[in-house]
């Protein structure tokens, strides 16, 4: 019996200390995440429990600074290897931070908001440069509508339709810009307005402009406002010798055909010269039947003989009465129709030849990006057109006509679908690094309802660059503060379930604009954000563009938010101009 009792006692010793070396000796599995796509992965590492870490050799990621390893992927918990001991499986994550070069510095051009708190005072402070507006004129601000641009010589000539101010009933004025970036306004309209009450432009409407030997053509919609005229509208036009300078041609003019049946939607002119054909190309935008149609014709350079060669474009969305302000243009191999839906968004749809057979309209930015048509210079394309305005900067509607210019770039994808991007002399004018209102150039939101992080300031104007990346299907983005009031915070909201991206005001109550952006959860994307006064556009890079209207919102925080998703926001940085 003694002995079977020892024996019992002698196993249960042997077991116990056995498990106790078993725990004291323990082997802990460490891997290594690289957190990008290149790279070459570390091999992992058997590590005993309490025992530190011999880091392997530091990755390289062409164009980032690599901050360390973190114990988790929100970049929140680095490791130290000097301090931190392994107590279990693991894994380590890479961190890193854009390469950008530059360093912090202040700016004399900041402006001092603290006495200027209501959304019209701050308006009416800004110094708008890239996002042109007219002059003052008297106590009357003027506003930029349907611009019509024409490139020559290293120079943008940006005609467009002025609203309000000095302006008669829409005549057409000019500014002129190298860069898109500065702008020469001229005082003096290009184009006036008849002020006889029957006259065919008793009110002027958008055109185009085209050289044909040594002159300049500027096509343009006379808008009668008398019923004692047989159409409502027509296409008129005035010749220059210079780019600056136009005189009405009296008499010549192009009425809408008998084949529309009605007479009085039939404007937009945008013209195309072929010097080997000799032949002058028009498309029109009108309707026929109640639907949107864009028509084409062709006269003889000598402006004869027009001829109405049918309709090449009809409105397969449906509901549109009128596809305003439509160019056509070459990128590659592939040919483009853009146009903006009266009171819709900017579209473009493509075709293999000139004037269709065209395919499925896509759209390219929202509504508030209204009348863009194509300017380029032999090396980039862009979209010049308007950004839309509140009536009043403390309305929580954004629908007037006329606004800011705005110009933006546009790019082919190798598959020939198009995207909007950052007009690079306008990205690099923002060339003075602020700091942020975070510690780090990260912020990991993770939030089952809603996270707020207040990482950049609203100067007067900004651009903002980073990274992001997603695991959930919540919203998450940039919110602007208003008057100290959650309620009625601005957000640019991305919302991975809805495939959008979204201005929203009101704490999400109220949508004001919004573009498809289809995005994968766990995938690396960069985004750009450029303000200046109340005109934003925000980019994610090479997928989407939304252009937005924030009133209200300079000097106060910008918060990075997350509302049930986890995102890392990575390599953030804020500019200003010097």
């Amino acid at each position: 019996m003694k002995n079977k009792r020892c024996s019992k006692y002698l196993a249960l010793c042997l077991m116990t200390g056995f498990l106790l070396c078993g725990f004291n000796d323990a082997q802990c599995t460490v891997t290594f995440d690289v957190n990008c796509e290149e790279g070459t992965v570390p091999d992992s590492q058997s590590v005993d429990s309490g025992q530190k870490i011999d880091l392997p050799e530091t990755p390289v990621r062409e164009g980032y600074v690599f901050l360390g390893w973190f114990q988790d992927p929100g970049l929140t918990q680095p490791w130290d290897a000097e301090e931190d001991v392994v107590s279990g499986d693991m894994t380590l994550y890479a961190g890193w931070d854009k390469d950008t070069g530059d360093d912090f510095s202040d700016s004399d051009s900041d402006k001092n908001f603290s006495e200027l708190q209501s959304a019209s005072k701050q308006e009416q402070s800004y110094n708008y440069r890239t996002f042109f507006l007219p002059s003052v004129d008297g106590f009357s601000q003027p506003y930029v509508g349907d611009p019509m641009p024409y490139y020559e010589d290293g120079v943008y000539y940006i005609y467009y339709l002025k609203e309000a101010g000095d302006s008669f009933r829409h005549s057409i004025y000019l500014a002129t810009t190298k860069d898109f970036v500065t702008y020469e306004e001229y005082d003096d309209p290009i184009l006036v307005s008849s002020d006889v009450v029957d006259a065919q432009d008793a009110w002027i409407g958008t055109g185009s402009v085209v050289k044909v030997g040594d002159k300049y053509y500027l096509f343009y919609t006379g808008h009668a406002d008398s019923s004692n005229l047989e159409f409502k509208e027509t296409i008129m036009l005035a010749v220059g010798d210079s780019p600056a300078s136009f005189e009405k041609m009296e008499g010549w003019e192009i009425t809408p055909p008998e084949e529309l049946g009605q007479k009085n939607d039939f404007r937009d002119p945008q013209a195309y010269y072929n010097p080997e054909t000799g032949k002058i190309t028009l498309t029109v935008t009108a309707a026929q039947d109640g639907t949107a149609r864009i028509l084409k014709y062709t006269l003889d350079e000598n402006l004869e003989n027009p001829v109405y060669d049918g309709i090449i474009f009809t409105d397969p969305v449906g509901g549109f009465w009128n596809l305003e302000c439509s160019d056509t243009f070459q990128i590659g191999d592939t040919w483009y129709l853009t146009y903006s839906a009266q009171d819709d968004t900017l579209w473009y749809a493509a075709s293999d030849t000139p004037y269709g057979p065209y395919g499925e309209p896509v759209r390219l930015d929202d509504k508030l990006f209204y009348a863009a048509k194509h300017v380029e210079d032999g090396e980039n394309a862009y979209m010049v057109g308007w950004a839309r305005r509140s009536e009043s900067p403390s309305a929580l509607s954004v629908t007037a006509w006329a606004g800011n210019l705005a110009v933006q770039k546009l790019v082919q994808r190798e598959d020939g679908t198009l995207f909007l991007a950052p007009v690079d002399a306008v990205a690099e004018s923002f060339s003075v690094r602020r700091e942020l209102a975070v510690d780090d150039t990260h912020v990991f939101a993770d939030a089952d309802s809603a996270s707020y992080t207040p990482a950049f300031n609203c100067y007067e104007s900004f651009l903002l660059t980073g990274e992001f990346r997603y695991t959930g299907d919540g919203s998450f983005g940039l919110c602007f503060d208003y008057d100290g009031d959650q309620e009625k915070s601005r957000k640019i909201s991305i919302s991975p379930a809805e495939g959008k991206v979204q201005l929203l005001f009101n704490n999400d109550k109220l949508l004001i604009t919004e573009t498809a952006a289809e995005l994968v959860p766990g995938t690396d994307y960069s985004f750009t954000y450029i303000q200046e006064g109340s005109v934003g556009t925000f980019y994610i890079d090479g997928i989407a563009a939304l252009t937005v209207r924030i009133y209200g919102a300079s000097g106060k925080n910008i918060s990075l938010f997350a509302e049930n998703n986890e995102v890392l926001f990575s390599s953030l940085r804020q500019y200003t101009r010097p």
